[in-house]
């Protein structure tokens, strides 16, 4: 009786243990993934920005002499006043985006008041009406921030690596809707709950006999609890993972993106203005004769 009863025990803890150990992975992995594609929102949208308040209008005479025809047509000087309120619709359109990527990716009526009063907070009536009416409110909030891009004063050659950024940006949101349109099936999320179940239900009989030897058997009821709650325990992190954008920080994610990108675009001009000719002239001079 007492190898029967050891053999079974072992045989369900071993199947137990593998289904367990599948059931986490999975969802971890699901939940890895997901952090990774809003790093890269991160580490794009700053980029997105540093390249756009760099390359917005400076060294004109350069541009033309590295990229176009002797006789294409220069850019006109930098007016101070435009070109903060162009590179402030970029920074804005991609803080946009990313909140309403958030909104999107967050369950119904969950977070939709606070949203509609952030992006009517920050942009113009027209601009916030245009993406909270819009089906698929990220494309839009990309869209917009594409036409600020297009707006800006620069070579199109540096237009298309800024552009560059919108595309991961569209793999990242897409890779993020794969994760919520796809969870994991409900049938192997109920047959691992259930298995758990059934196995603490009859752990108690596993654990009659070796705990013979304590008064009355008590010890086997604290032995019994512990498991219980440590197996339980995993299934519970297991469940929380496998939906991760409601374990997320995305809120925190889109105001430290906001933040950054409003404080990069405010470095326009910064090292360039100052020294503009000095940089012209020692260009001018290390290009080869046209």
């Amino acid at each position: 009786m007492k190898r029967n009863t050891f053999a079974c025990t072992y045989v369900s803890c071993f199947s137990l243990n593998k289904s367990t150990v599948f059931r986490t992975n999975s969802s971890y992995g699901r939940w890895d993934e997901a952090r990774k594609f809003w790093g890269l929102n991160i580490n794009h949208t700053r980029d997105l920005n540093r390249m756009a308040t760099a390359w917005y209008g400076n060294q004109s005479e350069w541009d033309s002499t590295l990229f176009m025809e002797s006789s294409t047509e220069l850019l006109p000087p930098v007016n101070p006043a435009e070109r903060q309120y162009l590179l402030g619709q970029v920074s804005l359109f991609t803080w946009a985006f990313v909140r309403s990527m958030k909104r999107h990716l967050s369950p119904p009526d969950e977070d939709e008041e606070d949203f509609v009063a952030e992006i009517k907070a920050r942009l113009t009536p027209a601009q916030a009406d245009a993406i909270i009416k819009a089906n698929h409110r990220p494309n839009r909030a990309l869209y917009d921030l594409s036409v600020a891009i297009e707006k800006l004063p620069m070579h199109w050659v540096r237009k298309n690596a800024i552009n560059t950024n919108l595309s991961i940006f569209e793999d990242t949101l897409g890779g993020c809707e794969r994760l919520l349109s796809s969870p994991v099936p409900l049938f192997y999320t109920r047959h691992t709950a259930r298995f758990l179940s059934c196995y603490l239900i009859l752990l108690p009989f596993a654990l009659y006999e070796p705990f013979a030897n304590s008064w009355n058997h008590i010890v086997m009821i604290p032995a019994t609890a512990f498991i219980s709650i440590c197996l339980f325990g995993i299934e519970e992190l297991a469940t929380q993972l496998e939906e991760p954008f409601t374990i997320l920080p995305m809120q925190v994610f889109c105001d430290r993106i906001g933040g950054w990108c409003d404080e990069i675009v405010s470095w326009a001009g910064q090292g360039q203005d100052e020294s503009a000719d000095t940089v012209r002239q020692n260009l001018e001079a290390m290009a080869p004769t046209r």
